[in-house]
């Protein structure tokens, strides 16, 4: 007796096919839930989903209902003499159906893993959405895609009931696997359905195993390249990045806008021209989220940006510029390199429109300003974090940009690495001829950085001026505890020079006019002296509640007047250096303070 394959060769065409179907079907759906904001998302969800969990029955009665003769799909075949039931297309059809879910899940998770970081610094680049998918997307999430696939085609090889009531089981044209072993078991064949089994476990235990191996190997090449230590350390970098722009006169940075997100409401506008703005505020003040509107990687709901006359975004006109076409270079807090390229090819990616000679050549320009020749053909996990910031410093600028956001781009640095990358930004940035906003909420970084500061507290600009007045006079308190003072007490004017500092228990004198607003008087840490006599005017005893002590200096909590009762009970802090401090730590106490007029900070409500 000759053993019929023909279940065999069946089941794997209407398997192979619609799994072909499947993956295209399934990633553009992906893709399109992933990518596109509309309403009722869950409800077209639930209908990808649907196949995996009704029973396959019902699936099958759900497509005979569609391409049965009395069907809508069906009417429309038999105007042109086709039918679709008890086909073997049928079985790629139910098939399909129900391979569908895993294929769109799959993918669908394997788009949310991505940072969604890499995808806006493809679009700060000049890459359309098509170019993100194909360039950025698709390959990152290839992995998941590929065991997708995989599952799909085993689900697809073991579908039975809806197979069943849609192809029917016409042995050599429709009979899949499934049905030769229900048949086989139905006529009490037990060899022939064993064998069957046999075969379709093979098969199915091959796929489960390739897509486990292929899910333990992504994670061990993960786990390897994360952390393979680089051979190359940041060596000496004392030569700053030379400057490779002169675009020409800069006419400035227009912003006025208006953006509503979850309770919290940014209100911005402000006026540059070419220069580098520093923007400081506390975590949740809207520093990023002002750049990544100006970016266009979010929408406001009203205003206008204007970057050298040129306008990209107004809310009254309806124009609203796609982030590829704003000319913005956007480094990002984590940098957001594409792991999936090589430097070389991570400084290209804008380049595009470049012929492929001139990107050559740009790149080998941005390589030897980086000081990163040689690691051309380096992947991002293979570099120290230092090295990683250089390239995406590279990046950003290698498409000569109009504007340079840098969004707090020391932050996952370590000191000293830091410092030493600074000093080179700050040289690049002063013969840099664009507008750059570097966000920070470190001080002293913005502080060094920075001509000009903008505060931002709670989505509102609360302090927008050079930052010696800034720092110097802020005119409110939160201002000044964002530019670092510590010490603050309510206070009333007495005369033109003279205020009563409340909680601090004295008169004060001051140098500048005191207004009739006035609220708070304040005093910055490090500039509270200590004198061995009470025989000036702002001068008065204190003791010591407590001590922290760095590695360079000590922060003193004092109060003023009379013993602390516990280590609570002070008024102000004071900061001295090492030496200074063992200098007076044996000095018998009361020990005296001194405010110098002209370092006390006036402030309004």
């Amino acid at each position: 007796m000759v053993f019929d394959f023909s279940p065999l060769w069946i089941s794997l065409k209407s398997s192979a096919i619609a799994t072909l179907f499947t993956f295209f079907l399934g990633i553009a759906a992906a893709k399109w839930m992933f990518s596109t904001p509309i309403k009722g998302k869950a409800l077209i969800e639930g209908f990808f989903i649907a196949p995996l969990v009704l029973p396959p029955t019902v699936v099958g009665f759900l497509l005979l209902l569609f391409f049965g003769r009395n069907g809508a799909i069906g009417q429309f075949l038999l105007k042109f003499n086709l039918t679709i039931i008890f086909t073997w297309q049928a079985a790629v059809i139910t098939a399909t159906v129900v391979s569908f879910p895993l294929m769109y899940k799959t993918a669908l998770g394997a788009f949310e893993q991505i940072d969604p970081n890499l995808l806006n610094a493809a679009r700060t680049l000049g890459a359309s959405e098509w170019q993100v998918f194909w360039r950025i997307m698709l390959p990152l999430a290839w992995p998941g895609i590929l065991a997708g696939t995989i599952l799909a085609f085993a689900r697809a090889l073991g579908e039975f009931g809806a197979t069943l009531m849609l192809a029917g089981n016409i042995p050599g044209q429709t009979q899949t696997i499934p049905m030769a072993i229900y048949f086989a078991v139905e006529s009490g064949d037990m060899r022939l359905a064993s064998i069957w089994v046999l075969i379709i476990l093979s098969l199915a235990l091959s796929l489960l195993t390739a897509v486990n191996y292929w899910t333990e190997y992504s994670r061990f090449m993960k786990c390897r390249d994360t952390a393979l230590p680089s051979p190359y350390d940041d060596g000496d970098r004392n030569t700053a990045f030379p400057c490779l722009y002169d675009d020409g006169e800069s006419s400035g940075l227009s912003l006025n806008i208006f953006k509503s997100v979850s309770g919290f409401a940014l209100n911005v506008g402000f006026d540059i021209e070419q220069e580098v703005l520093g923007i400081l505020g506390a975590s949740g003040s809207g520093k990023s989220m002002t750049l990544r509107c100006i970016a266009g990687l979010e929408t406001p709901n009203s205003g206008q940006i204007v970057v050298n006359g040129r306008v990209l975004f107004d809310s009254a006109k309806g124009i609203n510029v796609p982030p590829k076409d704003r000319k913005i270079g956007f480094l990002f807090q984590n940098y957001a390199l594409f792991p999936h390229m090589t430097v070389a090819q991570n400084i290209a990616f804008g380049l595009q429109h470049l012929s492929e000679s001139e990107q050559t050549q740009r790149v080998t320009e941005q390589l030897i300003s980086v000081q990163m020749s040689g690691l051309e053909n380096r992947y991002p996990q293979e570099l120290s974090g230092g090295q990683q910031q250089r390239v995406a410093l590279a990046r950003a600028i290698a498409t000569s940009p109009e504007l340079l956001l840098l969004d707090e781009p020391f932050s996952a640095l370590d000191t000293h690495l830091r410092s030493q990358l600074e000093r080179e930004l700050m040289q690049t940035l002063a013969n840099y001829d664009g507008i750059t906003l570097f966000v920070s909420h470190n001080l002293e970084e913005v502080y060094r950085v920075c001509k000009n500061l903008l505060v931002l507290d709670e989505g509102r600009a609360i302090a927008f001026d050079a930052k010696e007045h800034i720092f110097d006079r802020p005119r409110n308190v939160t201002v000044a505890q964002l530019t670092g003072c510590k010490n603050f007490s309510t206070a009333k004017r007495i005369s033109e020079t003279v205020v009563e500092a409340i909680d601090w228990g004295c008169s004060l004198a001051v140098v500048e006019l005191v207004p009739e607003s006035l609220a708070f008087v304040g005093i910055r840490a490090h500039q509270i002296s200590f004198v061995r006599e009470c025989d000036r005017a702002n001068t008065f005893p204190c003791w010591i509640a407590s001590t922290v002590e760095t590695p360079h200096r000590v922060t003193l909590y004092l109060k003023l007047h009379s013993p602390p009762h516990n280590s609570q009970d002070y008024h102000l802090q004071a900061e001295v250096f090492k030496e200074k401090w063992t200098a007076i730590k044996d000095h018998p106490f009361p020990w005296y303070v001194h405010f110098e007029p002209i370092r006390l900070i006036l402030m309004e409500a």
